[in-house]
């Protein structure tokens, strides 16, 4: 632990050598809210209803807030950072190392984990809540939801090791992490929620990967009644927890494989 908790420690001390970019980010990220209240308000005027999907406009737009912020917690660089390393010979390096490359690569993440979450959601969610004037449940709901976060978290890591190893068969991988993208984030719930899909297409994604990284947490979240069947939510962690295991298992087969095929180009 101490090796690992020792990543963490250099993953919070670059975070900070880069604090315009957070500061940007966040810039950023008002902007897209911006554009995404103007655009649900108009959804919302042309429904003539105060409720659609079963969601009023507030609660969409606490839904979507808190989606960013979790995009923004849960963002990662890995198929960008391998297909670069490929490309330069530097992945040579990092298969030298006394620890296994995908250990080593969540690890180096945790630090930008622990800042994106201290200086970005724990804040937009303390905003929501005097905004709002409390909108989000205070109860036992809080527990599960920093579960589910965790789980989030580790689902969304093993999506992008999953991917990521393709870049050692192409070299490049933009265009399927650009597919890759925007699958997760449209049939996550990250850019629409879910209760606004058709039944046909809700019943099919539910059965799919993609919820569990977005859909689950907020739902659990945002759960209007704290004294929701213990079993409900033993089950949606129980549906993310299913999902890791199984990425996981996946993303280690094809690395295994797709490491052999490595071309070095430099370095």
């Amino acid at each position: 632990m101490k090796k690992l908790l020792a990543l963490t420690r250099a993953g919070v001390i670059e975070s900070f050598q880069f604090r315009l970019s957070i500061l940007v980010t966040i810039f950023g990220n008002l902007v897209y809210l911006a554009l995404v209240f103007f655009l649900w308000r108009a959804i919302y005027d042309s429904a003539g209803t105060d409720t659609v999907g079963g969601m009023t406009f507030y609660d969409t737009m606490i839904y979507l807030v808190l989606a960013t912020a979790m995009f923004n917690l849960l963002e990662m660089f890995i198929i960008w950072e391998m297909s670069r390393a490929v490309q330069s010979g530097e992945i040579v390096m990092h298969l030298l190392k006394p620890m296994r490359y995908r250990k080593y690569t969540f690890w180096s993440y945790s630090g930008g984990y622990v800042i994106h979450f201290l200086l970005e959601f724990i804040p937009t969610f303390f905003v929501i809540m005097l905004v709002t004037n409390g909108a989000i449940p205070m109860g036992i709901n809080l527990l599960y939801f920093v579960i589910s976060l965790a789980l989030a978290l580790f689902l969304n890591y093993n999506f992008e090791m999953l991917i990521s190893p393709i870049c050692l068969y192409t070299e490049s991988t933009w265009g399927v992490n650009m597919v890759k993208e925007t699958i997760v984030l449209l049939l996550s719930g990250a850019m629409i929620p879910l209760a606004f899909f058709p039944d046909w297409l809700r019943n099919v994604v539910e059965w799919l990967p993609f919820r569990a990284v977005y859909d689950i947490p907020l739902s659990i979240l945002l759960e209007k009644n704290n004294t929701t069947d213990f079993m409900t939510m033993l089950m949606n962690l129980g549906i993310q927890a299913a999902w890791c295991v199984v990425l996981a298992f996946f993303g280690n087969l094809f690395w295994h494989r797709a490491v052999k095929k490595i071309t070095v180009n430099g370095g």
